[in-house]
Order: C-alpha cells, then structure tokens, then sequence
C-alpha cells in the first residue's frame, strides 16, 4: 500500500498494512511518527488529528483504505524551517500545555481551522476544537487561537474574471 505522510510516499509493506488498520497505527508503528498520539480509539478524544488533504481527522478512526491518493500531515511537520507555525508560538505564550498528551492533536485540528478560517469566531473554534483535554486547558486555547491567527500570513482574495 502506498500513501503520501508529509510530503514524501510512503510504501507499507502489505504484510503489515491492512487497508482496515486505522491510519494512527501505520504512522506510529509502520512509519515511527510518534507525534500523533493514541487516545481514546474511538475518535472522541482528538488527540490523534492529523490533516488529511489539509482537513483535521481523527486517525485512530480513518482507515488507511481512505487515505490512498491523498497528502497526510502530521504533527512532525507543523514546523516549517523557518520556525513555529504561529499556533506552536501561541501555545508557548499562552502557556496553554499541562501534561501534553492531547496538544499535538489539538494544534493540529487548530492549524487546519486557521487554514481555512483565517479570523474565527469562538463559536467557530469551539466547533473545530471537539478535542478533550483531562488538565482543563482549554480556555486557554482561544486566546491561544486568536493571536495565533494575527500571526497567519493573509492570502490575496481571489478575483473573479
């Protein structure tokens, strides 16, 4: 099985692949991406998103049958090299981790709401942020999102012609 995890193809051996086995154990146990992390099973938790053509999914739920032919984004490459994406420095500034086992999955489902939601309301972040969070950390993300999103490059508007 082929797929295509943050911007490099990826050949799964058959063996080991199985098109029913859930995405998060290809990339933890087949690929050693670590980052995406196991919570729940069930696709509650959220602390398994990853971006699937650019929209957050929880992977511990999506099969790897559903990713063929599309780009998966980990947590690994929310990092550009030139430096934080500007969720990860809001997060810092915000002091918004405790234990840290959901933050990888909420920047991520928080990357992808900024891509496609430049400006979001709180109603839109509480919507796109269905993550659970055990240390209660979470009123701290909206603040975390909105500077976060003073922060995001701005694209032109597109002209229709």
């Amino acid at each position: 099985m082929n797929i295509n995890v943050n911007g490099q193809p990826q050949d799964l051996d058959d063996a080991l692949a199985d098109p029913a086995m859930p995405l998060l154990w290809a990339l933890r146990d087949l690929l050693g991406l670590t980052g995406t992390k196991f919570g729940c099973g069930i696709g509650a938790c959220g602390a398994c998103t990853v971006h699937v053509d650019g929209h957050a999914v929880r992977s511990c739920v999506t099969p790897l049958s559903a990713v063929q032919g599309k780009r998966v984004r980990t947590i690994e490459t929310l990092r550009s090299d030139d430096g934080l994406h500007p969720v990860q420095a809001a997060w810092i500034a915000h002091q918004v981790p405790q234990c840290g086992w959901c933050q990888s999955g909420v920047l991520m489902a928080a990357a992808a709401l900024l891509a496609r939601r430049p400006n979001p309301s709180d109603a839109e972040i509480d919507a796109a942020l269905g993550n659970l969070c055990r240390c209660g950390t979470t009123p701290r993300w909206r603040a975390a999102i909105r500077e976060a999103a003073e922060g995001m490059p701005r694209r032109a508007p597109r002209l229709l012609g």
